[in-house]
């Protein structure tokens, strides 16, 4: 990579032809170091989203199946939610202040190491500690990255540029999927995985910081803060509310941004969890199966796990095995532990088949929206997030439909590459980054408490024997999907941007 200083600027002129065309060397490499820090930033969030059943269950010391792990771990994924708001809004003004490249490291650094903490929980209120402070970190690089990626590259490849910055998040996805599906052995052996998790996820940001000694500010930041009277304005939350039309597009922002957020984090991120509840009873068989057929010969344990058999098909009390003597007690731990680690197996593959339609839905976004604009393509994006969501939890029933799995990630996270293409189109160069947070970021307030309502929904509202698992979980899941509508009726007050330049003043 030489000659990056005098090449930033740069296209190679051709005014036509596939729009990767139109980029340099050094546009390339923004592009790639970009998508890694967001590649690296997803991994946290997915990590954390496929450890949060066991660690919850861990560190409130109940047993599978109980209803407070549900709650508990949406109180945790509130507070990492509230984290990652606070973290935006602090580290967005600050990219407009001090610049992407030095704002992205400082995010990098934080992130990283606060996960690695979070290995280290005792109990759910410093687990919920660790992941506020890890989402401070990851809250500050969404904004900085797009508003980076939209300034550097050209007009004409922009869009895609930034959709394909954030298709490339979905491969931190996966890859937290295939962590999770590689660690499931492990819990099968009543191995702690889940904190192996955390530890793996504070390595790889940590590469990414050697990429970055290379980067430069954009040209158009570096022009904005060599105004003076532009620059008293640079990063400024007061400068952002005090022009009506970059007020009004703040708001416009933030209500097309809610919906997905909350879809997302509220409702999709739970799939996993619903797959978990699904799948239980089938993988019960199957291990009490086993067990049987390794136990022939001893009529004493073939009794005990019949014994355990009838509770899991009765859904008795978990407190009933209280009474189970220490022997029994080991086998029956024994028992759990496989069941628990063949659902965290289930879990992660409903997350990499979440993702493998996150990358086509986010890459594909980019394509619609330059054909046919950006409200179009919002429009039938949230139409379909709420179409996939509901499907998904209201007939998900075994692998063979895991093909619902997939739809619903396409839809959902098509979303967030109309996010990372729109945001920065509507706000000037010295409030970009503080506008896109803003957008992003003050949503995540309000979402924050998407998994809170989702758990409360599934512990107190839907509850009891007429709504046994996993009823309770898809009634919570559906009634939650009437948010996307929020983001259709905020569509009649977004500007289109299409074919316009980034605006300057």
């Amino acid at each position: 990579m030489t000659d990056l200083a005098t090449t930033m600027s740069g296209t190679s002129g051709c005014g036509d032809g596939p729009w990767y065309r139109e980029m340099t060397r050094y546009h390339c490499f923004v592009l790639v170091v970009a998508a890694l820090g967001w590649l690296f930033d997803c991994l946290d969030q997915q990590l954390f989203t496929l450890a949060r059943p066991k660690a919850m269950q861990d560190l409130l010391a109940v047993p599978a199946g109980d209803p407070r792990i549900a709650e508990w771990g949406g109180y945790a994924t509130c507070i990492f939610i509230l984290g990652w708001a606070t973290g935006g809004l602090i580290f967005g003004a600050l990219g407009d202040r001090i610049g992407r490249a030095k704002t992205m490291v400082i995010t990098i650094l934080m992130y990283s190491a606060c996960t690695g903490l979070s290995a280290l929980a005792t109990n759910v209120y410093d687990f919920s500690a660790y992941r506020f402070l890890t989402g401070l970190g990851v809250g500050g690089e969404f904004a900085v990255g797009v508003a980076l990626v939209a300034e550097v590259m050209p007009d004409s490849a922009r869009p895609r540029a930034l959709s394909l910055l954030q298709a490339l998040s979905a491969i931190g996805n996966m890859s937290a999927a295939l962590i999770g599906w590689g660690l499931a052995p492990l819990e099968e052996r009543g191995i702690t995985a889940w904190r192996v998790m955390f530890v793996i996820g504070a390595l790889p940001a940590i590469l990414a910081l050697v990429i970055r000694s290379r980067l430069k500010e954009p040209d158009r930041w570096q022009a904005t803060t060599r105004d003076q009277r532009i620059r008293r304005q640079t990063g400024s939350y007061r400068a952002l509310f005090a022009d009506p039309r970059w007020r009004r597009h703040a708001f416009v922002g933030l209500f097309l941004a809610i919906p997905g957020v909350i879809g997302l984090w509220g409702i999709g991120f739970f799939s996993g969890d619903l797959t978990r509840v699904v799948f239980r009873r089938g993988i019960a068989t199957t291990v009490y199966a086993e067990a049987r057929a390794a136990a022939v010969g001893d009529p004493a344990r073939l009794a005990l796990l019949d014994r355990l058999e009838a509770w899991e098909r009765q859904s008795a009390p978990r407190e009933a095995r209280t009474s189970l003597e220490a022997e029994e007690q080991a086998v029956a731990a024994g028992v759990e532990s496989t069941i628990s680690g063949r659902q965290t197996r289930w879990q992660s593959l409903t997350m990499l088949c979440q993702q493998i339609g996150a990358f086509l839905g986010m890459y594909s976004f980019g394509w619609l929206a330059q054909a046919t604009g950006r409200r179009p393509a919002f429009l039938a994006a949230f139409l379909a997030a709420l179409g996939s969501t509901v499907l998904v939890f209201w007939q998900l029933d075994g692998p063979a439909d895991f093909w619902m799995i997939m739809l619903m990630g396409f839809c959902q996270f098509s979303l967030f590459a109309g996010y990372a293409i729109y945001f920065p189109e509507i706000f000037p160069t010295h409030l970009r980054s503080t506008g896109t947070s803003f957008c992003y970021n003050v949503g995540r307030y309000v979402a924050a408490f998407g998994p809170v309502i989702f758990g409360l929904l599934t512990s107190r509202v839907f509850t009891g024997a007429d709504y046994p698992a996993p009823l309770n979980w898809r009634y919570a899941g559906m009634s939650m999907s009437a948010i996307f509508l929020v983001g259709i009726v905020a569509l009649a007050c977004a500007p289109e941007t299409k074919g316009r330049p980034l605006p300057e003043d």
